[in-house]
């Protein structure tokens, strides 16, 4: 058994810090490289696109490492990593794991694999992380068939 609450549903975990920090470096970065690009007098318009293409890649990469989270509904879970979103029942959680050490949360799954859940990552906010997967452990434990995790 989880000793944390059950939290209220839906609920979305996600690694704000994490997200931040990628969001504010990628939009720093593409006006700093746009406002060099613009200011570089012997640059030519295909030259001043490039950096402003490259720019604008750099936030782009930057936004899909900021996308992953995991929703939690009445239904089931939604987790979207970088570029692959699952949804999967509550039945199919068998075990919520985040092992010191661990770059994020990973799903026991009925079918007999495992999924990494990149929308909780110690990453920066280690304690948040483990609040949240505890969180997402009690949801699976109340709601499916899911076993306590370690």
């Amino acid at each position: 058994m989880s000793d944390a609450p059950v939290p209220t549903l839906p609920v979305t975990f996600r690694p704000a810090r994490t997200r931040v920090v990628l969001l504010t470096i990628g939009t720093v970065m593409f006006a700093v490289i746009t406002a060099v690009a613009m200011m570089l007098e012997k640059l030519g318009p295909g030259e001043r696109a490039s950096f402003i293409l490259t720019a604008a890649l750099f936030l782009g990469v930057l936004t899909l490492l900021s996308r992953p989270k995991v929703v939690a509904d009445d239904n089931g879970v939604t987790v979207v990593n970088i570029t692959r979103t699952r949804r999967l029942a509550w039945a199919e959680i068998l075990r919520v794991n985040l092992r010191p050490g661990d770059a994020w949360v990973f799903l026991d799954l009925s079918d007999g694999t495992s999924m990494p859940a990149l929308g909780i990552q110690p990453g920066i906010a280690k304690e948040q992380a483990i609040r949240d997967a505890r969180a997402l452990r009690a949801l699976a434990d109340s709601r499916g068939t899911g076993a306590d995790a370690s």
